[in-house]
């Protein structure tokens, strides 16, 4: 619950890397949609058994 009580109030700290500048929050989401992404890719669907069950 302490991980819920982070103030948003204060300017959000910037990672600048060249000509791109991404907030931190929004390089978390990022990065975790394309581990997300990577992981629906290699995750093998649920395959159905031959006999039925």
């Amino acid at each position: 619950m302490s991980l819920l009580a982070i103030s948003l109030n204060g300017p959000a700290k910037f990672f600048n890397w060249g000509f791109i500048s991404v907030s931190i929050p929004n390089l978390i989401m990022i990065a975790s949609i394309i581990v997300l992404f990577v992981l629906a890719l290699l995750l093998p669907f649920p395959s159905h058994n031959k006999d039925g069950k």
